[in-house]
């Protein structure tokens, strides 16, 4: 692949993470594919900026600043308008995830077997998984299968792989973590290929910094139930990005 169009981008949305961004940058960039890395930083405080600034001049990444914190979803809708990849993958700035999974997971894309691949902490072995996200996490998976007549094992999982052009010209409309069930009821009613397959996950807890919580789950509950009955016009979108202008980039 040409340095211009990269196998894959991978979009990291960051907020308050001075603990683990450098480390996880470190991981990704281990990682032996061609990939970009879009870091969209939503508004830290904690002196992630300032780690950000260094972590910018490394070649094949690039950093983008919002003024303040929108949001998760805001931060990934922002990533989505400029990554390049023919591929791309939302990374948690945080340690639950490893990036070494990510060459697993694009294989069912290269070898044109799905068009959406979901790595799945529950057809793996989840570690530090509180009882409560866990219950929560199965609720929402069973409610979304329920609701779209799929047969998902993790919904909400963060690994997330899709094909650039399918998911780029996508409105993505949700400013929180309400971006999963968003983008996933969204890739169900246009009826995309999507795989599972098995990765590992070492949860963290909110003393570590885990920003997820259980009111979260009520507003992924009412995205479910939104999007099943939006109209397709509404599901397809136009790729308009209302936070783009509200973004600083990173010199």
């Amino acid at each position: 692949m040409t340095p211009e169009r990269p196998l894959l981008s991978v979009l990291m949305p960051v907020f308050n993470e001075t603990g683990s961004i450098r480390q996880i940058l470190a991981k990704v960039r281990a990682v032996p594919l061609d990939l970009e890395i879009v870091v969209v930083d939503d508004g830290s405080s904690d002196g992630t900026r300032q780690i950000l600034e260094d972590e910018g001049r490394v070649a094949g990444t690039r950093v983008i600043l919002h003024p303040h914190n929108l949001g998760k979803g805001a931060a990934i809708r922002t990533g989505l308008r400029e990554v390049r990849g023919r591929y791309v993958v939302v990374q948690d700035a945080d340690l639950e995830y490893e990036p070494d999974e990510l060459p697993g997971l694009l294989a069912p894309l290269e070898a044109d077997e799905a068009d959406v691949v979901y790595g799945s902490r529950f057809l793996g072995n989840p570690q530090d998984m509180s009882l409560l996200h866990l219950l929560g996490n199965k609720f929402l998976t069973l409610a979304t299968n329920v609701l779209y007549g799929a047969r998902l094992t993790d919904m909400e999982t963060c690994y997330k792989v899709f094909r650039t052009e399918l998911v780029q010209p996508m409105t993505i409309v949700s400013d929180r973590f309400d971006f999963e069930p968003e983008i996933t009821a969204k890739v169900l009613r246009m009826g995309l290929r999507v795989a599972e397959r098995p990765i590992r996950y070492h949860g963290r807890k909110a003393h570590e910094g885990k920003k997820i919580t259980w009111r979260d789950g009520f507003a992924a509950l009412a995205a479910l139930w939104r999007w099943r009955w939006a109209t397709m016009s509404t599901i397809r979108g136009s790729g308009a990005n209302p936070t783009a202008e509200r973004t600083i980039p990173n010199r």
